[in-house]
């Protein structure tokens, strides 16, 4: 029953504990993800009930098993339904592209979608399920669907959900970015929480019900030997893409500033061979003086390149050859992605105000505010970033009481 996953996606692990040794090709690091330390000891809070899983293909083991086999396979459990998140339970949907339901050949389980006609599950899809589980990598970042499929679920279905924790991949000890304004809630940023939350999924539904933002019964399987300090690839769990843009650590490190760039006309990369860490379009012909006048700025932990890029047919500049800058990470503890997208912005639009727009709703979603888009038109970001540094403050002191990792 044993399923090919293919190789994309995260995980971690906390508490000391003997885990399973790591077979030599994988990075050193022995963080359990929560789906092995529900197997090992914790398999009686789901024995004897019907199951329902909100996963996809980053949903395994460390010996790449997928989440679904091993509940299938577990004594005593009965899996009787599956809900998958944008991408799709495999992962390869494009963003935003709509998915059917269907059924699991390998199992027999439904698959609901809820990234298509239904973002949340209905009373006949749930008849069957007593408990929920939920076991997908995210990538520490507001602007993300995974985690807010999450939070509508456990909100709506009025059934107690389970979370199989797994890692922040990019440090579990850094918020960054502002707050949420709830007047721009949306499936990339539901509830008011920091851009960079530095939260793992477990410890972010604890903050949304400890805040009373979601009214719901939650309860997270910790991982095991984690600590928030680490990045992704010092845990020994094996990367996976978690989404089909998002290729490498460096890029996830990037994203939450470089996916502005989503709600422009420019590009954030995609459909080149490392999106997120390339900003482009076919107007962008001063590439080598903006990324020149970036370094002078010397943001921590970056270097800026100029370079060009032929976009794969269906994203912007489809087909196209373009002139792009390369966002090289140097120093990985130091990077501040959130400034770093928003200077790449303005350097921009100070010098293409004709070519340069914004998708309106679409940045104040992923800004989860108006006020990015409006210091970027009138040349205040400085002031912009030092009210997000005050949001990051506050944010940071309002999840401590919700923390379960050192």
């Amino acid at each position: 029953m044993r399923r090919t996953i293919p190789a994309f996606i995260l995980l971690l692990a906390t508490h000391p504990s003997a885990a399973p040794a790591q077979a030599a090709r994988q990075p050193a690091g022995n963080v359990v993800p929560g789906i092995e330390v529900l197997l090992k000891d914790s398999l009686h809070l789901i024995r004897g009930k019907r199951v329902g899983l909100l996963t996809n293909h980053s949903g395994r083991d460390r010996k790449g098993t997928s989440t679904i086999d091993l509940l299938f396979r577990a004594p005593g459990v009965k899996l009787t339904a599956l809900f998958g998140p944008e991408h799709g339970l495999r992962g390869v949907a494009k963003a935003g592209e709509k998915i059917a339901s269907t059924v699991d050949s390998a199992t027999g389980v439904p698959i609901y979608s809820l990234f298509g006609d239904v973002s949340v599950p209905t009373p006949e899809m749930l008849k069957d399920v007593d408990v929920l589980l939920y076991d997908i990598q995210d990538v520490g970042a507001r602007v993300y669907t995974f985690q807010w499929t999450l939070a509508n679920m456990a909100a709506a279905a009025k059934k107690p959900i389970i979370i199989l924790d797994r890692p922040d991949p990019i440090r579990a000890d850094r918020v960054e970015g502002n707050i949420l304004d709830p007047k721009f809630a949306s499936l990339v940023g539901q509830h008011p929480v920091a851009l960079r939350y530095g939260l793992t999924p477990g410890e972010l539904l604890k903050y949304l019900v400890g805040e009373k933002l979601i009214d719901a019964k939650v309860m997270v399987v910790p991982m095991q030997n984690y600590r928030r300090s680490q990045w992704f690839d010092e845990t020994g769990i094996p990367w996976v893409n978690p989404s089909p843009n998002l290729r490498t650590l460096d890029a996830s490190l990037l994203y939450p500033g470089t996916v502005f760039f989503e709600g422009t006309s420019a590009t954030e990369g995609r459909g080149t061979d490392d999106p997120f860490t390339l900003i482009g379009a076919s107007w962008l012909t001063d590439a080598g003086a903006i990324a020149a006048e970036l370094n002078a700025r010397k943001l921590p932990g970056v270097h800026f390149d100029s370079t060009s890029r032929t976009i794969e047919a269906g994203y912007k500049f489809g087909g196209l050859t373009i002139p792009m800058i390369k966002v090289r990470v140097t120093d990985r503890n130091v990077v501040r992605p959130v400034a770093l997208g928003i200077r790449m912005l303005a350097a921009i639009q100070a010098r293409h105000k004709a070519d340069f727009t914004w998708r309106e709703k679409s940045i104040d979603r992923l800004g989860g505010t108006d006020q990015l888009r409006a210091a970027v038109d009138q040349g205040t970001v400085d002031a912009l970033l030092v009210r997000w540094a005050a949001d990051e403050k506050l944010f940071a002191q309002k999840i401590k009481p919700y923390l379960i990792y050192k």
